[in-house]
């Protein structure tokens, strides 16, 4: 497998992308397949401890040969093997972060030069193996370039014999620069080469390598995280009903599902024995000793961490009649029907608010700051809620065991963790019936809700937030059964490493 992210590793996840690298590798090792996981170094990884050098690696990039050096980490799992591959391009700057944003002026700049030199970097050591594996797994477009090399590059011919999976995490990232005219263009990192234009340009513009539609064009197999995510995707956007679709690559994805090489598989949740929930005291402790720490952490004083601290302060030391909460990154994919106007004057977290009456509404997570603003002004109007600009897994694990009702309106949603999450502490959700949100909350667990546009789906939110309120306080037999159903719900890894060893590894 190879990602720009592992969550095995210390601060090696930042997304979804991340769990999906960590769990499946380890079911796939359960199925009896040995596994290795390769990412960048980023300047950390090669020196946790227990961290060896194998070798260094040659790789040809941006007109020069560069020396990369190889190492193991330990996984503590018989036949998963962690490695990492270092080099101060992975650390531009400098900089040990995993992503960079570059702004508007010049997106993915950073990212696609670092990635392009991974991927040229993974296509050497695979070209060089002995033996080469049955497969190689890719993940999401910063490694879309090894299939450019992989088919076009003769020094990389020895891969042609390896199988190509390619996994879409997002489709809403896909990492386009120009072809030209930059040192972060296509032929800035491979000047040597010359490559078709039908395999590399983005179908949008085409001036611009597409690292994306390179990989959906020449993978052997093309898969993505949930089957109703994969239906979805070979249809346009639609932005009158607010729909995301193929993000303009449906027609390459909707030819690759014709020739049976598109599929759709579940990620995986792990269950494991779970501690019991904290009580409402011991929770408002710990989510004020977190806030204060974020505080003590700081030079200033950040307003949400104000408003936050003294919000816990004033509500009551007594459990309110419902805990809603939700977590995760704050974009537009994740609270965008949370931010829709369903009036003149309210929002659709307005609503769900009022709906929520002498309940609490608690919300854990950061992100693009035109989301924080509205969340911090969101609850300076409304005492039930409480927005955490932050995270910390202790805080989340608590909110999961605490809470009664997860709200996850997401725009779209390649699979989901946080619902699975969530399930499986026992949480019905309200969630947006897209993607593999469709494929895990129905009526029998939670309270799906879709509708024609995006003020249709807002209002329908609310109106499902509304109707899981009266539900638990005046329904206790039905809400048990969904709490029960919710909980009792298994989407195991196994099954899904079951699926790609037969339907995208072609094991036998």
């Amino acid at each position: 497998m190879i990602a720009a992210e592992n969550g095995a590793l210390p601060r090696g996840k930042v997304g979804g992308m991340g769990d999906v690298v960590r769990d499946l590798p380890r079911a796939l090792v359960k199925l009896g397949h040995r596994v290795t996981v390769l990412t960048p170094a980023y300047g950390m990884f090669a020196r946790l401890p227990g961290a060896k050098r194998i070798d260094s690696i040659d790789v040809p990039f941006a007109g020069r040969t560069e020396s990369v050096d190889r190492f193991t980490i330990p996984s503590g799992v018989e036949n998963l093997d962690y490695q990492v591959v270092d080099h101060p391009r992975f650390t531009p700057s400098g900089d040990e972060r995993i992503y960079h944003d570059d702004g508007a002026a010049a997106p993915f700049a950073t990212d696609a030069t670092k990635f392009a030199f991974f991927s040229a970097a993974s296509a050497a050591l695979v070209a060089a193996l002995e033996p080469r594996p049955d497969v190689v797994h890719l993940h999401d477009w910063h490694v879309g370039f090894y299939l450019l090399l992989r088919a076009h590059d003769r020094r990389f011919k020895q891969t042609q014999s390896v199988r190509t999976v390619f996994t879409i995490h997002n489709l809403a990232l896909q990492g386009v620069r120009p072809l030209r005219a930059t040192d972060s263009s296509l032929a800035g990192w491979f000047p040597d080469m010359t490559f078709p234009l039908d395999v590399v340009a983005d179908p949008r513009h085409r001036d611009c390598v597409n690292p994306l539609a390179v990989a959906i064009r020449l993978a052997d197999t093309v898969n993505t995280v949930s089957p109703t995510y994969a239906d979805e995707i070979v249809e346009p956007n639609d932005e009158r009903t607010g729909r995301r679709g193929g993000e303009s690559l449906e027609h390459l994805l909707a030819a690759r599902r014709a020739e049976g090489a598109l599929v759709g598989i579940l990620n995986g949740c792990e269950y494991t024995a779970e501690p019991p929930p904290p009580s409402w005291k011991r929770l408002l402790r710990l989510l004020g000793d977190e806030v204060l720490g974020w505080i003590a952490a700081g030079t200033h004083v950040d307003s949400a961490a104000f408003l936050a601290e003294r919000r816990l302060a004033e509500w009551p030391k007594k459990r309110p009649p419902i805990v809603a909460t939700s977590i995760g990154r704050l974009t537009e994919q994740k609270l965008g029907l949370m931010r829709q106007p369903v009036s003149r004057s309210a929002t659709a977290l307005d609503r769900v608010a009022g709906a929520l009456d002498e309940g609490v509404l608690i919300v854990l997570g950061s992100g693009e700051r035109d989301y924080e603003q509205f969340l911090l002004e969101a609850s300076l109007r409304h005492q039930n809620l409480l927005f955490l600009k932050g995270y910390s897994d202790r805080l989340s694990a608590a909110l999961y065991g605490a809470g009664d009702l997860f709200l996850m309106p997401s725009v779209f949603e390649p699979c989901g963790i946080s619902q699975m999450l969530a399930m499986r502490a026992g949480q019905p959700c309200v969630a947006h019936a897209v993607g593999g949100l469709k494929d895990t909350v129905t009526t029998s667990n939670g309270f799906p809700f879709a509708g024609e546009t995006m003020q249709q789906k807002a209002q329908n939110f609310a109106r499902e937030v509304a109707a899981a309120v009266d539900v638990k306080l005046y329904d206790p037999d039905r809400w048990q059964a969904l709490v029960a159903n919710a909980s009792a719900e298994r989407f195991t890894w196994e099954r899904s490493a079951m699926r790609y060893a037969r339907e995208v590894y072609a094991f036998d």
